[in-house]
């Protein structure tokens, strides 16, 4: 995994801990408008659920990823690696203090030669610090001075929210970022990076995102 790769995906995961850190209790409840993160009916949501800022999605179905915290390359089946043309074995990290891996265990691949990569974070750090899940990634993007600039609804992942998160929106560059709401209090972000603009990145990260939940609810 590039290093300029590995230190965006730290600095939007450092930017949620930070949020927290700053936050009077990044998972209380407060009122609020409606924002990017608005609920819309599937059949991972239900009604919204007060966010730190205002409403996000609440999820109805959370899944277990404690099996996966310690072999999070699994969390994406090689039938779809291939499908994405991911050939060589991905890069696990496991969570720890170093500044890229805080905001929980990953797992890395790359295309040699020509310079498309895939990465996806388990949040257990983000979640564990209390900043964990959409309301996190909403209440980081709302912080004045946090490097999250845009955060966009995204389509639902085999019925649980997503959203589109980034410090700009890179997806016209062939960078699509991603994270998925498993439970109220876990997000798993996905970030497909060298592509050639935003149907192809995003439909990687689409097809990988679907591809661990499937994995998560043991499809």
């Amino acid at each position: 995994m590039s290093l300029g790769k590995a230190t965006r995906a730290s600095i939007l995961g450092g930017a949620v801990l930070v949020a927290c850190a700053l936050a009077a209790g990044c998972t209380s409840e407060t009122g609020g408008t409606a924002n990017a993160v608005d609920p819309e009916s599937s059949p991972g949501t239900s009604s919204s659920a007060a966010g730190p800022t205002g409403s996000v999605p609440k999820v109805t179905t959370p899944l277990d990823v404690t099996k996966y915290e310690n072999d999070t390359c699994r969390l994406v089946p090689n039938d779809e690696l291939t499908r994405l043309k991911f050939t060589d074995p991905g890069e696990p990290r496991p969570r720890d203090s170093n500044a890229e891996n805080q905001s929980g265990p990953s797992c890395g691949w790359k295309i040699k030669g020509e310079g498309i990569s895939l990465l996806v974070i388990l949040g257990t750090g983000n979640r564990d610090a209390g900043g964990g899940g959409l309301a996190g990634i909403q209440a980081a993007y709302e912080r004045p001075k946090n490097p999250i600039k845009f955060i966009e609804r995204a389509p639902d992942i085999e019925g649980y929210p997503a959203v589109y998160f980034d410090t700009r929106d890179r997806r016209p560059n062939g960078n699509c970022s991603m994270a998925i709401g498993v439970a109220d209090d876990l997000a798993v972000s996905v970030f497909a990076e060298g592509y050639e603009g935003q149907q192809d990145s995003c439909d990687a990260a689409q097809g990988a995102a679907a591809a661990m939940v499937k994995t998560l609810k043991g499809a």
